[in-house]
């Protein structure tokens, strides 16, 4: 996968499946014009990697010559042809062969035939690497072609995107998936992701939301993703209420559907902020890969650190005002931390290993810390 520009490119179609099909193609043209003496006229820019490969398994005397038209702008024709560099090569009584890197709508071909057939050629053939049945919208006929392709914007071997790309030596395909509802405006800019950690107690809650604020991102915890789903009667809660009744653990399938669902369904966000989640490596790699779907990935990892006998002091006094039964029993609060540390210690190595992992003091002012935090996010 490849990002040129704002967008973000998936791999279509390899060099040597393209050396291969020009190769095929060189040969069939070197058979049906023996003897006639053809001029060759690629279409620039896109067609020049194109036909300098082609003309290589041309084994027949041949003129080259060239035309220079333009009805793209970035990813979409502009529906109009500019004829930028005209004809001057002698065509009449010609047998011309043209070379074009792609046909969509079939606009620029139709205006190149016009342009041609105006120089009384005694045949014209089109030659083009690449064809998009779908988007033709005037007829044109195809005598010689590479590879017919759906209706989807493609990169490399020529072909450009803004400007960028033609160097590239395959060809590349714009990732738009279906369940990627997002795609569109998340390429746009440069999300950012983080997983924020932090044992009960930690004061994740509160920097959590001075992240959120300052930086205008989505808070996801999958408490309350099981909750919306549960609450709604969703089918994903439908489906996590089976196991749940089952008396067993919901498969990180599910909850990575939900995290997914909430993505997709959050199009104009900077970024999400992940609250106790990933849990697992296995729900760490699973999130990775649905970063990567989404053409973004997680920035990352942030965890506060903070002793354990502060911890439970810190829970302790918290259980005076917030009600909660496990903030005033002791061994709840042991097995909370306990339980927090054993997950999450491979979550932590995960994303060292990716350098992705920052450690915070979690002892200090609320806003001392913060900054540490803030300090770190900038970084990304």
């Amino acid at each position: 996968m490849i990002r040129i520009k704002d967008k973000i490119f998936t791999p279509y179609l390899d060099r040597t499946v393209i050396e291969n099909r020009v190769k095929e193609l060189g040969k069939q043209l070197s058979e049906d014009y023996k003897d006639k003496d053809p001029i060759i006229i690629g279409v620039l820019n896109g067609s020049f990697m194109f036909l300098s490969d082609l003309v290589k398994h041309i084994q027949i005397p041949a003129e080259i010559s060239f035309l220079k038209i333009a009805s793209y702008q970035g990813e979409t024709s502009t529906g109009k042809v500019k004829n930028l560099i005209g004809l001057d090569a002698e065509l009449k009584g010609r047998h011309v062969i043209l070379v074009e890197d792609i046909v969509d709508t079939g606009l620029s071909m139709v205006h190149l035939l016009n342009l041609i057939n105006e120089k009384q050629p005694l045949s014209v053939k089109i030659v083009t690497l690449l064809h998009k049945p779908e988007a033709l919208k005037h007829p044109v006929k195809i005598d010689y072609l590479g590879f017919e392709i759906p209706n989807k914007f493609v990169v490399g071997y020529g072909l450009d995107y803004d400007g960028f790309g033609r160097n590239i030596p395959e060809i590349y395909q714009l990732k738009i998936n279906s369940d990627q509802h997002i795609s569109k405006n998340q390429i746009k800019r440069k999300m950012l992701n983080i997983v924020l950690f932090g044992p009960p107690g930690a004061g994740k809650g509160t920097q959590s939301e001075k992240i959120i604020a300052k930086y205008n991102l989505t808070h996801l915890s999958t408490g309350d993703l099981f909750r919306k789903h549960l609450g709604e009667g969703t089918e994903l809660g439908k489906l996590a209420r089976k196991y749940m009744d089952e008396g067993k653990l919901v498969p990180d399938e599910v909850v990575i559907d939900m995290v997914d669902d909430k993505i997709a369904n959050t199009p104009e966000t900077n970024g999400f902020i992940f609250d106790g989640f990933p849990r697992t490596v296995a729900q760490a790699e699973a999130l990775d890969k649905l970063m990567q779907r989404k053409g973004t990935q997680i920035a990352g990892m942030i965890a506060l650190d903070v002793a354990e006998e502060v911890l439970k002091e810190r829970i302790r006094e918290r259980g005076k005002t917030s009600g909660r039964v496990d903030d005033q029993d002791e061994a709840k609060i042991e097995t909370r931390i306990k339980v927090y540390l054993d997950e999450t210690l491979p979550v932590a190595d995960y994303y060292d290993k990716q350098g992705k992992l920052t450690k915070i003091n979690g002892v200090g002012s609320i806003d001392g810390i913060f900054q540490e935090i803030s300090n770190v996010i900038d970084s990304y």
